[in-house]
């Protein structure tokens, strides 16, 4: 849902805007669909995840894609379905990033007839004999990637098949942040819609319909995809829920709670985006939370401070705070109700929507969403799902979570239904 860049604030919400053809690749030639990998149980594949909220700001896996196989980093995002990865197609418009850009051979061009463009491209006409199948994304922080969908091999380990997946092959992109060099390669969109990675690797049968996410505070974590890992106890389950015709990850509207007592605010909905660095609210969930702690922290002895360009709403202590840990004991933990299942709660403590800026103050990690164009809608980044693990289950259509220590390798566990 979040924008790519090389320092965030954060969001990839992703719409895609239909393009005419474009000179892309000098010379568009027709390809099969992508090949099914061959059919075998379905199993796990499991990714160390790099980054951290602040001061990166985004968590990204390595993927090696391509034969031979080369690497790449990718911006690990549940807010949009397609991955794509800067591209020498040549490049309209790159940013250096930590690789050399991915280089597709005539061969890999996917067409218009594919059913992933038509997926891509849903609701719009086209032109079904064109030989490559373009397209234009954009985010909600301005940034945006121009390019033509591709299809290649990604190696998941040793043990899984190495299955052909669509991605986009982006040859111009509109970035945040120009000037500087890109800390990844590209996005992993890991949304609902057909042409994620996910679902293709559910359709080929290489692992089922899940992705699970265990972000550390300390930096790093894990991804997974498939069931495998699934803990077995202690998970917190919400049904799915649609909103519109989007493929977010929604657990439903919620009721936000302050310490003991609600904030009085109507239901809204609520999304989980890992494109996101820091957690969004509708403007009136916002006001009624900042108030409340301000109102708090009044008879504290922080202070407001408005010289920290790191967040709009940052304190400052007698002396400066080396952790959270400094700091936490004036805030209270957040919660959120949600209405779509009984008793079910997203706990969101203190370190779940503070950082400590290189400058000392602590600062508030929820902003307004409506500032960045997200109206009513409450996003909830990284900062709220560090040391969670969060699991997206397709198949039975249920969003979960539990505390963990993310900074640990994954242990494997058997899924069990709410």
């Amino acid at each position: 849902m979040g924008g790519w860049k090389a320092a965030r604030r954060g969001l990839l919400f992703a719409s895609l805007v239909f393009t005419a053809v474009i000179a892309s690749v000098s010379a568009a030639v027709t390809t099969p669909s992508p090949k099914k990998a061959k059919a075998l149980d379905a199993s796990s594949a499991v990714f160390p995840i790099h980054g951290d909220v602040y001061p990166r700001g985004l968590y990204y896996v390595e993927m090696n894609i391509g034969d031979p196989p080369k690497p790449y980093f990718l911006d690990v995002d549940t807010g949009s379905d397609l991955t794509w990865i800067q591209c020498d197609a040549p490049c309209v418009r790159c940013s250096k990033g930590p690789h050399p850009w991915y280089r597709p051979k005539r061969t890999n061009l996917v067409p218009c007839r594919n059913p992933f463009c038509a997926a891509l491209h849903s609701g719009t006409a086209q032109d079904q004999n064109c030989g490559q199948c373009d397209y234009e994304i954009e985010y909600a922080d301005s940034g945006s990637s121009l390019g033509v969908l591709v299809a290649d091999a990604f190696f998941l380990g040793r043990t899984l098949a190495r299955p052909i997946l669509a991605f986009g092959c982006g040859y111009n992109q509109q970035l945040t942040s120009p000037n500087t060099p890109a800390l990844t390669d590209g996005v992993l969109g890991l949304g609902t819609g057909k042409v994620s990675v996910l679902s293709q690797l559910s359709d080929q049968g290489v692992t089922k319909n899940v992705v699970g996410h265990c972000l550390s505070a300390k930096g790093g974590g894990n991804l997974f995809f498939g069931d495998d890992l699934v803990p077995s106890s202690r998970m917190t389950w919400a049904p799915m829920s649609r909103i519109g015709s989007r493929n977010y990850y929604s657990p439903g509207p919620a009721n936000l709670q302050w310490g003991t007592r609600s904030l009085g605010v109507k239901q809204k909905e609520v999304v989980f985006d890992t494109g996101s660095t820091y957690t969004y609210f509708g403007f009136q969930p916002y006001q009624a939370f900042l108030s409340a702690v301000k109102s708090d922290l009044s008879k504290t002895p922080l202070k407001e401070v408005s010289d920290d360009p790191s967040l709009s709403v940052c304190w400052r202590g007698q002396k400066p705070f080396k952790s959270v840990n400094d700091v936490k004991q004036y805030f209270k933990a957040l919660a959120l109700s949600f209405v779509n299942a009984k008793r079910t709660l997203l706990e969101v403590p203190p370190e779940n929507y503070l950082i400590i800026t290189k400058h000392g103050n602590a600062c508030l990690g929820i902003l307004d969403g409506t500032e960045v164009g997200l109206g009513n809608l409450n996003v909830i980044g990284d900062i709220s799902l560090q040391d969670l693990t969060v699991v997206y289950d397709n198949e039975r259509q249920q969003i979960g979570w539990v505390r963990a220590a993310c900074d640990r390798p994954p242990k494997s566990g058997t899924s069990s239904s709410p």
